[in-house]
């Protein structure tokens, strides 16, 4: 069984941000399989010379060891618009494999390219992104992400974005909402204004 995922970047031959990608797996196999040994995903990951240029998702399976490893062109997926959905006890602090619930979520967009996901009252994340809102002055992301994605880390040590709070009904304090990922670069984000929200 390996009910946890690394999505990773790879781009032009180069696994970007590998080493938060290992601090999440270790903090993940510590959690769940303690005792394991540690799986070193540079020595793991093999790059195919197909693979060399361009951009790939690579998806790391794993448990207590490696599962399986599948590496595949990436295609970005437009996102205009988002709509607010409600779950009051959702858990995904780990990549889990398992994403049923958050499909159930994305089934409730509507009409909408994606989600926000609220829980407690509190903003987290999208569908598969986190969140970063914009005041017109700073890029912020909200404190209670359901996933501590590795490029929002990434974003949050280098000073390009701040934690903040951020309520259903402060939604609309600001002018738009980025959305990152490990696949999803800052300057290359889908942004979607404010009204184009649907709560």
């Amino acid at each position: 069984m390996f009910p946890l995922l690394e999505s990773l970047k790879l781009k032009d031959g180069i696994i970007q941000n590998l080493e938060y990608h290992q601090a999440r797996l270790n903090r993940s196999v510590n959690e769940l399989f303690h005792g394991s040994e540690i799986i070193d995903l540079k020595r793991e990951i093999s790059i195919p010379e197909n693979c060399r240029s361009g951009i790939y998702k690579v998806r790391v399976l794993y448990g207590p060891g490696i599962g399986k490893i599948e590496i595949a062109p990436y295609n970005f997926r437009a996102v205009q618009s988002l709509k607010v959905v409600r779950h009051e006890s959702i858990d995904y602090h780990l990549k889990f494999t398992d994403r049923q619930i958050l499909d159930e979520l994305f089934a409730q967009r509507g009409n909408c390219d994606d989600i926000i996901i609220v829980r407690s009252g509190l903003v987290t994340d999208s569908f598969a992104a986190n969140l970063l809102f914009f005041d017109g002055d700073r890029w912020l992301t909200p404190t209670s992400p359901l996933l501590k994605g590795t490029k929002r880390q990434l974003l949050l040590d280098r000073g390009i974005v701040s934690e903040k709070e951020i309520r259903t009904d402060q939604i609309r304090d600001y002018q738009k909402i980025g959305l990152i990922n490990a696949m999803i670069d800052f300057d290359e984000m889908p942004v979607v204004l404010v009204s184009q929200v649907f709560i």
